[in-house]
């Protein structure tokens, strides 16, 4: 009878697919930091203070070499079915789970990549759980490297980026992006496909924060009254060659219930896509704003807001069985702060990304690959292609960042 009931459950179903993708490289990565000092500082009134007596130290090198996966697409492990429910309806799910083919040590014990169930019509889809944002499908679809590996693009790398460091995307708190590529407990809506190439969705993300009733009844606890929420959206127009599609989203980053403030992190993001045939052209822009919403605006102003501007322009070719991939990416941080007189200028950090790869396709699911990347830092930014961090210790800054990626994506 239970064989029965199983069998019964796997034939209302229109369709079953499990799928994934195995993607191991052998990847290198490393990180320069370099003493910019000369011996000279500046007084309280501005005026340079000199030491003889300083030793430059020179530049620290820190690199590592590693088996690594997802070097060119994200290695996972998914389940998809959908059943026909008649009149033009169907209801779907899409479980898909990440994994670490190098070491083994992550399977499908969490569906954190995408875990959905919707109904979908002539209306649409209405698709709840958790997925991707709608600001980041433009970071991704626009970038010749599809944001995986070492030639992901610096508008992702810096997308959810952790405002004391200017390094890359942050797990939450005040600074960082915590639903910067995927939101959690989402409610989205997308347009039905036959719009004449028009696209769009909407998106919702709950905080699922306990809320007191008085509100002094909140636990004196950082991040627990509105953070995870989530708003965004992201419409577009795709037809033959051409793809372009505007996205904008809001993500409450952190709170504090008792200071009274609120930290979002708003994302404006424009992209576009032409293939021309014998080459494929890439672009974006990107705003990202980091602010803090005061309930009561301390005297001294508070913390000002901080801003993430950044573009792309890529490329790819197709060579036979093979794709030739190229981009250039660059972001600027802008921290909006006030210059007190005789204080000198302080440059905002920025970085900018070079990246050249090489797919060759041995069969529709088979290829190879291989990825070199170089980021330049300027004034504090401490962008990375990966691995370790720069050394910073108030002594030398970050500047370079190279690595490479030489690998194989098996897909099924």
């Amino acid at each position: 009878m239970a064989a029965l009931a199983v069998a019964g459950v796997a034939s209302a179903q229109s369709s079953v697919t499990l799928f994934g993708v195995v993607d191991a490289s052998i990847s290198s990565y490393s990180s320069t930091s370099r003493d910019l000092n000369s011996g000279v500082t500046y007084n309280a009134f501005g005026f340079p203070v000199y030491n003889p007596f300083y030793v430059n130290q020179g530049s620290v090198k820190k690199s590592t070499r590693e088996l690594a996966n997802s070097g060119y697409n994200s290695s996972r492990l998914g389940f998809r079915g959908t059943e026909d429910l008649g009149g033009g309806l169907a209801a779907s799910f899409w479980l898909e789970a990440p994994i670490t083919n190098d070491d083994g040590a992550t399977g499908v014990s969490t569906f954190a990549r995408r875990s959905t169930v919707s109904l979908s019509g002539g209306f649409g889809e209405v698709r709840l759980g958790r997925d991707y944002t709608p600001t980041f499908w433009n970071d991704t679809v626009f970038d010749p490297f599809g944001t995986n590996g070492v030639g992901t693009n610096l508008i992702s790398k810096a997308g959810g980026f952790n405002v004391a460091t200017n390094g890359a995307a942050g797990t939450g708190g005040f600074g960082g992006n915590p639903n910067y590529v995927r939101a959690s407990n989402t409610i989205g809506y997308f347009l039905p496909p036959n719009l004449g190439g028009f696209y769009g969705q909407l998106q919702y993300a709950f905080s699922e924060k306990t809320k007191y009733s008085p509100g002094l009844a909140t636990p004196d606890v950082a991040n627990n009254s509105r953070t995870g929420r989530y708003v965004g959206g992201r419409f577009g127009y795709a037809n033959g060659p051409l793809d372009v599609a505007l996205a904008y989203g809001s993500s409450t980053a952190g709170d504090q219930y008792y200071v009274g403030t609120t930290s979002k992190v708003n994302t404006l993001n424009l992209g576009a896509s032409y293939d021309f045939g014998p080459v494929k052209l890439f672009g974006e822009l990107s705003k990202v704003r980091n602010k803090v919403d005061y309930e009561v605006t301390p005297l001294a102003g508070g913390r000002t807001d901080v801003d993430l501007t950044g573009y792309l322009i890529g490329v790819t070719v197709p060579v036979g069985a093979g794709l030739i991939r190229a981009a250039y990416s660059r972001v600027k941080y802008d921290y909006n702060e006030v210059q007190l007189p005789f204080e000198p200028a302080a440059a905002d950090p920025k970085a900018n990304k070079l990246a050249l790869g090489y797919v060759h396709n041995l069969s529709k699911r088979t290829a190879l690959y291989a990825t070199v990347a170089r980021i330049s830092n300027k004034n504090g930014a401490a962008l990375t292609v990966g691995g370790p961090a720069f050394l910073s210790n108030g002594v030398f800054t970050p500047k370079t960042s190279t690595g490479y990626d030489f690998g194989i994506r098996h897909a099924f």
